[in-house]
């Protein structure tokens, strides 16, 4: 499997892979595609990566800015992540998590946010201790990942076209 970023060619696969692979969840609104579409066309797609097998898209990530308090101070969101179904539980997410969160420090990012699962996330270091907010969302699903010293602390908000 490769991971590499995105290119013009693969903004179809990704939707249609996003679609597919958030249509069963019972969480899901089904408006990720769009979502991934508006950051791109806003610019706030920072990092966007795909998992290639077999010359097939099978696998994103998506990377943008966060904002902490209304300041953005080198804090990205995570999300969405996305596998095909079919290969769904083989560590396609994982691996495009990993790589991402390295890219992001390699870009000295302050470290990465997200909404999600403590079970899943919490293996990648990510914790929700309600430091950070959302909405009226549980603390526990509001996550954080520092990359260096700096914790987080305030409201969180994503890019403008996501709100």
């Amino acid at each position: 499997m490769e991971i590499r970023p995105e290119n013009p060619s693969d903004y179809a696969a990704i939707g249609r892979l996003t679609r597919a692979a958030f249509a069963p969840m019972p969480f899901s609104e089904g408006t990720e595609a769009e979502c991934i579409e508006k950051l791109r066309g806003d610019g706030d797609l920072t990092l966007s990566l795909v998992a290639i097998r077999d010359a097939e898209v099978v696998g994103h990530i998506a990377f943008s800015p966060v904002f902490i308090d209304e300041s953005f101070d080198g804090w990205y969101g995570l999300g969405p992540v996305s596998a095909s179904p079919e290969v769904q539980r083989t560590g396609i997410g994982s691996a495009l998590i990993n790589e991402g969160l390295e890219r992001l420090k390699q870009m000295d990012a302050k470290g990465c946010a997200l909404i999600g699962d403590p079970a899943y996330y919490s293996r990648f270091g990510f914790v929700g201790d309600g430091r950070l907010s959302y909405r009226n969302l549980p603390a526990r699903i509001v996550q954080w990942l520092a990359f260096y010293d700096a914790e987080p602390s305030g409201v969180l908000r994503y890019s403008p076209g996501l709100e």
